[in-house]
C-alpha cells in the first residue's frame, strides 16, 4: 500500500504495526528533515501518527505546549499534533491551521482517529473489508489491500457528468468512500462515528453588515500572515504564477519574504484564447522572480492524459488538470518541493464569472421580456468570441433567463449543470436504466444546510462552489493529485481558515461590486501589483479540450478507448453515438456539450483501463 503512493512521498518510507493497528507512510520531507520520520510515536509509545500535509502554525503551538511543560524530541510539526492530541483529544483539530490528512492510533483507548483539513486540500479515503478498516491518501493504495476491488459507481459517474465531481463521501469506486473536508472519524470498540468539526457559514441576508472601515487593511494583514506561515519549510518554496490577480498577489507577497529571488512557474499555450504568458512575464519582471514556463503544445495534453486519469482516480470532463500535471513535473525538475498558489481566491472572494452570471440572470428575470438586459451576458465572456455574435433570444435561452426560479437553491449553478448534463445523451441504454429516477442536482440540493435559504444569493453561490466543486475538483483533480504525482506540495494562502471566515462575513458588495469581481481584494493589492495586473478582468484558467486529441494529439490509445468494440464492452456509452462525436470533435468549432462529453467519455474509458481492468489482471495473477 505504501509503495503504491511512493510518488506522494519519494524521500522515505515507514511502517508501524501493532496487534490491533498498522500505519504506513511515504514521506515528502519538508519540515524537520533529519528527525521527522513517520509513522511517529510519542515518548510513551501509546500514540502513533501517520500524517500527510503541513500544520502551518506549528511554531506557535509548540511554544504554547512547551509553556505547559511539554518537551519535544524533534523539530517537526508532526510531533506537535501528537502532543496537542494528548492534551485535547479530538478537539485539537480546532487549533490546527493547516492542510492535512492524518491518522492517530491511540493504544490506550484502542481508538483510531482520522481527520481531514477544513477546506479539503489533502485527500483521505477509506473502505471496510472483512471487519478491517483500510484508509489511505489515494485509492490506488486501498486497491492493494486484501479483498478490495475496483468497480465503477454509476451514481458517481452521473454526478461527474452533472456536477463535475462525485459528491463526497461517494467516490468513483463502489464501496470506497472519501472522508469529507473538516471531518473527523473515530473508530473505537467496534463503533465508527464521523462528524464535522468546522463548517463554512455566512450571515443571514438581513443581518446588520459588519463594520467595513478597516476591512481592506485587515484583509491585507490576514493574507500577508497566511503567506508568511506557508513559507515555513526547511526546503526552498516556489510559487505558481498564472498572470492573474490571485497568484500574482501571493507571489508578490512571497517575493518580499524571500532572501533570494523567488522561483515562479507557469503554463503557456499556443492558442491565444488560453495563453496568459505576456501577463506572467510582466509580473515575474515586476517582482524579480526567477521564472520558468512549461509550454503546452499540440499533443502534450493527450500524451500525459492517461497518467492524469491514473492520478486523478476519477473520470473528468475537462483537460485542465493535464497542463498542471506537466507544470508540477517542471517544478520538481527545478529542485522545488513546495509551491504557493492563488487557488481559492475566486471561491472566497467571488471571482468566477458564474457569480456575475447569476447576478445578471436575476436582473433579467425581473423583466423577462427585456431585449436590452440579455446583452450583459456578452460582457461577461469577452474571451468567448462565439458568444459575441449570438442573438438576444439565444442569450436569454442559453442562460436560462425565462425558466429560472429565483428561490431555487441551485439558481446560480443551474446553467452549468444543464450544459454539462447535455453530455448524458451519449449514455448507453443500460446506464440509463441503472440511473432511472436519479437526479444528481437534486441530490446536491438535499445536502445543503438549513441556514442556506437565509443567506444572500451571492453567499449561496459561494457555498456551492466552495463546499462541493472546490474540494471535489479544483483541489483534487487539478490540485493535490497533479502536484503530488511529482512529489510537489501545493500551499493555498487564500484557504487559510481565518481568511475564509473573514471573507464570509463581508458585505457581498465588497466581493462582487456590481459586475466587478473581487473588489476588496483588488483594493488590498494596492501597490503590490502593476496596475495592468491588478485591474485585469478575470480570465479563467482553461485548456484545449477535445481539440487536444485531434491532429498530433490523436494518439493510438484515443482510438482504442473510443472504438465501438471497446465502448460496447464497457457498456456505459452508446458506441455509434461516440463514433459520431469523435468525428464531430475533429472540427474546431465543437461546443461545450461535445467537449465535455468527449473528455468525459475518454477519461471514463481510461479510468476503466487503469483500475477495473488492471485490478482484474492483479486478481488473476494472485
Amino acid at each position: 500500500m505504501v509503495g503504491s503512493i511512493a510518488h506522494r512521498g519519494p524521500d522515505e518510507q515507514g511502517i508501524f504495526v501493532s496487534p490491533e493497528a498498522g500505519l504506513g507512510h511515504a514521506r515528502l520531507s519538508i519540515v524537520g528533515l533529519a528527525d521527522g520520520q513517520q509513522p511517529m510515536s510519542d515518548a510513551s509509545g501509546s500514540l502513533t501518527i501517520a500524517f500527510n500535509g503541513e500544520i502551518f502554525n506549528y511554531v506557535e503551538l509548540r511554544d504554547e505546549l512547551r509553556a505547559k511543560g511539554r518537551s519535544f524530541r524533534t523539530s517537526s510539526d508532526t510531533e506537535v499534533i501528537l502532543h496537542l492530541y494528548d492534551e485535547m483529544g479530538e478537539d485539537c483539530l480546532s487549533r490546527l491551521n493547516g492542510d492535512f490528512a492524518f491518522a492517530i492510533w491511540d493504544a490506550r483507548r484502542h481508538r483510531m482517529m482520522l481527520a481531514r483539513d477544513r477546506m479539503g486540500v489533502r485527500p483521505l479515503f477509506y473502505t471496510q473489508k472483512g471487519g478491517t478498516l483500510y484508509f489511505a491518501s489515494e485509492i490506488k493504495a486501498l486497491l492493494d489491500a486484501p479483498g478490495v476491488t475496483a468497480e465503477l459507481d454509476p451514481i458517481a459517474l452521473d454526478q461527474v457528468f452533472t456536477l463535475w465531481a462525485p459528491i463526497a463521501p461517494r467516490t468513483a469506486f463502489v464501496g470506497i468512500n472519501e472522508l469529507e473536508p473538516a471531518s473527523v472519524m473515530l473508530v473505537e470498540n467496534g463503533r465508527t462515528t464521523i462528524r464535522p468539526y468546522w463548517s463554512l457559514e455566512f450571515p443571514a441576508a438581513d443581518a446588520r453588515p459588519a463594520d467595513e472601515s478597516n476591512s481592506v487593511e485587515e484583509l491585507r494583514e490576514l493574507l500577508t500572515d497566511a503567506v508568511r506561515i506557508r513559507m515555513r519549510a526547511d526546503v526552498p518554496v516556489g510559487s505558481f504564477l498564472s498572470g492573474g490577480l490571485d497568484s500574482s498577489l501571493v507571489s508578490a507577497i512571497a517575493a518580499r519574504m524571500t532572501p533570494e529571488s523567488l522561483k515562479t512557474f507557469s503554463v503557456s499555450f499556443d492558442s491565444p484564447e488560453h495563453d496568459e504568458s505576456a501577463f506572467q512575464q510582466e509580473m515575474a519582471a515586476a517582482i524579480g522572480s526567477e521564472h520558468r514556463t512549461v509550454a503546452c503544445r499540440d499533443g502534450d495534453i493527450a500524451r500525459v492524459f492517461p497518467d492524469v486519469i491514473r492520478h486523478a482516480e476519477r473520470p473528468i470532463i475537462r483537460t485542465a488538470p493535464a497542463p498542471l500535471y506537466s507544470l508540477s513535473g517542471l517544478v520538481r525538475d527545478s529542485g522545488i518541493k513546495v509551491v504557493l498558489t492563488g487557488e481559492g481566491a475566486d471561491e472566497v472572494f467571488a471571482g468566477y464569472d458564474l457569480f456575475k452570471e447569476a447576478r445578471v440572470r436575476r436582473f433579467c428575470a425581473r423583466q423577462p421580456g427585456s431585449r436590452m438586459r440579455p446583452h450583459l451576458f456578452r460582457k461577461l465572456y469577452p474571451y468567448l468570441p462565439g458568444l459575441q455574435q449570438q442573438s438576444v433570444e439565444y442569450l436569454a435561452a442559453f442562460f436560462g433567463v425565462g425558466d429560472a426560479t429565483l428561490n431555487d437553491p441551485l439558481f446560480s449553478h443551474r446553467p452549468r449543470f444543464k450544459a454539462t448534463s447535455g453530455a448524458k445523451v451519449f449514455y448507453s441504454e443500460a446506464l440509463r436504466d441503472t440511473l432511472k429516477g436519479y437526479d444528481a442536482a437534486e441530490d446536491l440540493a438535499s445536502r445543503l444546510p438549513r441556514a442556506f435559504t437565509t443567506w444572500h444569493p451571492l453567499n449561496q453561490a459561494q457555498y456551492l462552489e466552495t463546499r462541493f466543486l472546490m474540494p471535489g475538483y479544483i483541489l483534487s483533480s487539478q490540485g493535490d493529485r497533479m502536484a503530488m504525482a511529482h512529489g510537489i506540495e501545493g500551499r493555498f494562502p487564500f484557504l487559510d481558515h481565518r481568511l475564509v471566515e473573514f471573507a464570509a462575513k463581508l458585505n457581498p458588495e465588497q466581493k462582487l461590486k456590481g459586475l466587478s469581481e473581487k473588489d476588496i481584494l483588488r483594493k488590498a493589492a494596492g501597490d503590490l501589483l502593476p496596475t495592468n495586473i491588478r485591474e485585469r478582468p478575470k480570465q479563467p484558467y482553461r485548456a484545449p479540450d477535445s481539440q487536444a486529441f485531434t491532429g498530433r494529439g490523436d494518439l493510438g490509445y484515443v482510438g482504442d478507448c473510443l472504438s465501438e468494440d471497446n465502448v460496447a464492452s464497457t457498456g456505459l456509452f452508446n458506441p455509434k453515438a461516440v463514433t459520431k462525436l469523435r468525428q464531430k470533435c475533429r472540427a474546431p468549432t465543437s461546443g461545450f456539450r461535445d467537449n465535455a462529453a468527449f473528455v468525459g467519455i475518454l477519461s471514463t474509458e481510461l479510468w476503466q483501463r487503469s483500475f477495473v481492468q488492471q485490478n482484474r489482471h492483479k486478481e488473476k495473477a494472485a
